[in-house]
């Protein structure tokens, strides 16, 4: 391992690289302790908060020693994010990955044998092939760090199975040191990172995961791109990333954005590379452009000033959920993070699982995926901190935050004790080992074959739920799930009494978080906003529709693309007769106006010439 410097001169030498490379006069908290262990050359597995500086703290004991560092990383555009600011402040770097070409990688890898260099990235496939293994007993090696290395585990939220090889580098290098950094993992996904990677006995840094300064909220999904447009409206010339299940999703939420006026551009896995680069440097390099994203997007992105992170759709653990809104607020100003969540969503995301790993064997991956959502699910639909609840599943204890909305606005209960009772009832009667969709359509009365085949429409709960409608019972028993008065098989989802059901059967109450007023539906709504257009200005809305339509033909765009329902009826009763005037106008960004303001202005001046007024 890494021979020890003196503590004092040690301290010292780090400080001055601290200074000297890095430009930072004091060290960030926690740091310091664990780059004494690296230094110290004891194995050391280190939990960080997104933004808590942990790149720092392997970067700079690789630069104060006069051997090479071997850092793992499992994206590319993390590789080269920390490289390319490393060679901004003169390190000596390099990286190895599929994204280059063979003659830089060769280059830096002679670079390294030569040592040339005191880091060198590389993918985990490219570390652990029998080439680059054997080639590496040849080189000065100080240690190996695996970055993000909830990647290694099996009951991690992002596993990677190149990860897992890297258990293997004991047995070729018996004495090398090696650190494992993550800013997500739970207690399970710790055993497991130290149990494959680490000595017995190695340093283990768990920091603060709180990130104060971030509001967080996490709501049940209507009418999601409304919403989501009314919430970026609150945020307009701010930058910030909108996650999204899919990459058709990504580019469906983009273009409605983008039709209400806001700088926004999808990013995914299907995308060309060279559009990928070209939309992650105008992220970076612009104030107010905002990504519409998959979780391909962001790991590694250390940008300070992101102020908000919306989730269109449910992420898929509370591991990437954490991760991803870390993302927001690094300066330390206020941030906001908003979830929107429904039960198409978790069903989604159940199909996504069955879909990636069909063979739902005990403890396998697909168990683990199906219980990390469970506790997604039970964060969702929790009445108390959000925070408190955030933090408890990493570990930490913490008393209400009250920077989120069961804090600012504690939920409306409403008594759920006869009904919660029903749900008993009909899981009971019924095997306990059915779920949810059919103990609701049991407790509805609903005549399926599945009911008919078991016999179902026999047991007593049956049809008595008929007074609450199936979304009630759906919301019901989540959150019977989310308080442990249910538990969902892990791997089928059939329900069974929870570790709380026997203080519940004894006579406890249960309440419930009272369900939001049903909602107008869009086409309700549009047609209640359109005749609210006094009746002399429907012609003119009829006549800027009918404009709307010829722009977008002209385009090859949908009708919304050009301008929203919502923009033509406050056009139709504003009556914008100049630029200014048109910028007024709900929906019309900048952009739009310089496209459409003399289009749309002819047409106004044409009713109003006609006998229409104007305001």
């Amino acid at each position: 391992m890494a021979a020890a410097l003196p503590l004092g001169e040690e301290r010292d030498h780090a400080r001055n690289i601290l200074k000297s490379v890095f430009g930072f006069d004091t060290f960030r908290p926690g740091q310091e302790e664990i780059v004494e262990s690296i230094l110290a050359g004891r194995d050391a597995l280190a939990i960080m908060p997104t933004g808590a500086g942990k790149s720092l703290c392997y970067q700079l004991p690789a630069l104060a020693g006069d051997k090479l560092t071997i850092v793992v990383s499992p994206l590319i555009a993390l590789m080269d994010n920390q490289v390319a600011q490393l060679k901004s402040v003169g390190a000596a770097v390099g990286s190895i990955h599929s994204g280059r070409n063979r003659e830089a990688s060769v280059a830096d890898w002679r670079a390294a044998a030569a040592g040339e260099l005191r880091l060198l990235y590389m993918s985990p496939e490219r570390l652990m092939t029998p080439r680059m293994l054997s080639a590496l007993k040849g080189v000065d090696l100080a240690r190996v760090i695996v970055d993000e290395a909830h990647c290694v585990s099996q009951w991690g939220h992002d596993f990677r199975p190149d990860y897992m090889a890297l258990g293997e580098l004991r047995s070729h290098f018996p004495d090398i040191q090696i650190a494992a950094f993550t800013a997500t993992a739970d207690g399970r996904t710790r055993k497991e990172i130290a149990d494959r990677l680490l000595v017995p006995g190695a340093d283990v840094f768990i920091h603060d995961l709180s990130r104060p300064n971030i509001e967080i909220a996490i709501e049940e999904k209507s009418r999601g791109k409304e919403r989501l447009i009314a919430l970026m409206d609150e945020h307009r010339g701010q930058q910030g990333i909108v996650y999204a299940l899919s990459r058709k999703n990504t580019e469906d939420i983009a273009e409605a954005l983008a039709a209400e006026g806001f700088r926004v551009a999808a990013y995914h896995a299907g995308l060309a590379p060279e559009i990928r680069n070209e939309r992650l440097n105008a992220f970076l390099t612009e104030p107010d452009l905002t990504i519409v994203a998959t979780v391909a997007f962001g790991m590694g992105i250390d940008k300070p000033d992101i102020r908000f992170v919306f989730h269109h759709d449910i992420p898929a653990s509370v591991e990437g959920y954490y991760q991803e809104i870390g993302r927001a607020g690094r300066d330390g100003a206020p941030a906001r993070a908003v979830m929107l969540y429904s039960p198409s969503d978790i069903a989604r995301r159940m199909r996504m699982i069955s879909r990636d790993d069909a063979s739902g064997n005990d403890g396998g991956p697909a168990r683990a995926e199906v219980r990390r959502l469970d506790e997604l699910v039970t964060l969702c639909e929790s009445i108390s901190c959000r925070r408190q609840a955030l933090l408890a599943h990493f570990g930490q204890e913490a008393a209400p935050c009250g920077n989120c909305d069961n804090c600012r606005q504690p939920p409306e209960m409403i008594d759920a004790s006869a009904d919660a009772q029903l749900v008993f009832e009909a899981v009971a009667d019924s095997g306990a080992i059915f779920g949810a969709s059919h103990i609701v359509d049991i407790l509805r009365g609903a005549d399926t074959e599945k009911i008919r085949q078991n016999n179902h429409d026999a047991l007593p709960a049956y049809g008595r739920g008929e007074h609450q409608p199936a979304p009630f019972w759906r919301r019901l028993i989540r959150q019977m799930t989310a308080d442990k008065l249910l538990v969902a098989d892990p791997v089928y989802g059939g329900l069974s009494p929870g570790d709380r059901a026997r203080v519940f059967h004894h006579g406890g109450a249960y309440e419930m978080r009272k369900p939001p007023a049903k909602k107008a539906s869009r086409k309700d709504r549009r047609q209640a906003a359109a005749k609210a257009v006094a009746p002399a200005d429907q012609a003119l809305l009829a006549a800027l529709k009918e404009r709307r339509l010829g722009l977008a033909r002209e385009r090859g765009v949908p009708a919304y693309v050009v301008f929203s329902d919502r923009t033509l009826i406050d056009m139709a009763g504003k009556k914008p007769l100049d630029e200014a005037a048109f910028g007024d106008v709900f929906g019309v960004g900048a952009a739009k106006k310089e496209a459409f303001a003399a289009a749309f202005i002819a047409v106004i001046r044409d009713h109003c010439d006609r006998g229409g007024a104007a305001e």
